[in-house]
């Protein structure tokens, strides 16, 4: 695939996500890094409310098309397959109490998400749980 239309398909499943995802493109970060071959797709939001951003899911493919229709394919299927949970939590010296909730495979996996980029001695979690099915 030439780079012109690669670039044209890149952006056109970035639209698909963001659509998928119903956020403001604004809040929306595709963080692509390449290693050995291997691309990984880190998607983040970004809270408007707090503006703090968070992992909502990270993917690898053999090239961003693969690692973006990866992507994809999880925002599409990832509430069958995953739990929600609720964090309450307070960076240090704000002062503040803020509740963020994140789609994992277990509780775990929500720290992971919330977590990332940010050093955990930063923050202090006062609760985490497990939301009823709906």
């Amino acid at each position: 695939m030439s780079t012109n239309n690669e670039n044209v398909e890149v952006a056109k499943l970035q639209q698909e996500i963001i659509k998928y995802v119903g956020l403001n493109p604004d809040h929306i970060i595709f963080d692509f890094s390449e290693k050995e071959n291997i691309f990984k797709l880190s998607l983040i939001t970004v809270n408007p409310t707090h503006e703090q951003s968070f992992l909502y899911h990270a993917t690898k493919g053999i090239d961003k098309i693969d690692a973006l229709k990866k992507m994809s394919q999880y925002v599409l299927e990832f509430r069958k397959n995953e739990d929600s949970y609720t964090l309450q939590w307070m960076q240090h010296g704000a002062g503040e109490l803020h509740t963020s909730y994140f789609r994992a495979n277990d509780m775990y996996q929500a720290l992971d998400k919330f977590y990332y980029g940010r050093d955990m001695a930063s923050y202090k979690i006062f609760s985490i749980y497990l939301n009823p099915i709906s």
